[in-house]
């Protein structure tokens, strides 16, 4: 299972070792701790689970394409350090995705659901390799496998007793009926105004975790193709990934 979004913390070896595959490709975030005790949102309180999942799916299932500002945290357990990014996020139906990383170094990850290329342009390198078969599946895609959420994971909310957040967003645990190392859990806070998802924190089987924030969030703007399709700039070096299979 291929999840998003790529995670910064591993996503480059240094110049000697050239450029490696941002490892998990999964959505590790780190996990904010409700420290203000609320009274639920009446309007919230009274959509039951069942209502708020079928609302979700509905919305993405509404979705062709969407574009972002994000901001990620990775939190690596093991080091006990978090490395933020900030970039602009690009994803349409059916696997095609484009991550461009500002911060904290420039970097490209785009697929057009048959190839995956990984740019880091201070590396003047691309890894390119055959994108994963789970991108383009409904457990793989954001997109289409929001729209899919009770065919592919358990759903609860993360406090039955109070289901919103301090900003008044529904927050949803789902655990995969199939977990992966790379995706062990996954908590969602959903605006109920539009429901869509506007946080994320996936965990790994190890506890390591990555946060991301969708701010500017435009959905069906009319994405062309041609932005999920990279072409090397010169004087790029294009480098098969290593491991990846032909």
């Amino acid at each position: 299972m291929l999840t998003w979004p790529p995670s910064t913390s591993s996503s480059r070896r240094s110049k000697s070792s050239g450029c490696k595959r941002r490892a998990g490709w999964g959505w590790r975030l780190l996990l904010l701790t409700l420290t203000t005790v609320l009274l639920p949102d009446p309007a919230v309180a009274a959509v039951g689970l069942d209502e708020a999942v079928g609302r979700l799916e509905a919305a993405y299932r509404r979705v062709v394409d969407l574009r972002a500002v994000f901001e990620q945290a990775a939190f690596n357990r093991t080091l006990g350090r978090t490395v933020d990014a900030r970039g602009t996020l690009y994803l349409k139906k059916p696997g095609k995705l484009r991550w461009e990383y500002l911060t904290p170094t420039p970097q490209e990850i785009v697929s057009d659901g048959a190839k995956l290329w990984v740019h880091t342009p201070q590396l003047k390198q691309v890894n390119v390799s055959p994108a994963p078969q789970a991108l383009t599946g409904p457990a793989g895609s954001f997109l289409q496998g929001l729209g899919q959420v009770r065919e592919h994971f358990h759903v609860r909310f993360l406090n039955p007793a109070q289901p919103t957040d301090a900003d008044g967003l529904v927050l949803l645990d789902l655990t995969p009926k199939r977990p992966e190392p790379l995706l062990a859990r996954l908590i969602l806070a959903v605006d109920p105004g539009t429901w869509l998802v506007r946080k994320a924190v996936v965990y790994d089987e190890l506890g390591n975790t990555v946060t991301v924030r969708f701010l500017e969030v435009a959905v069906n703007p009319g994405l062309g193709d041609a932005l999920f399709v990279f072409t090397p700039p010169p004087g790029v070096a294009v480098v098969p990934t290593p491991g990846a299979r032909p």
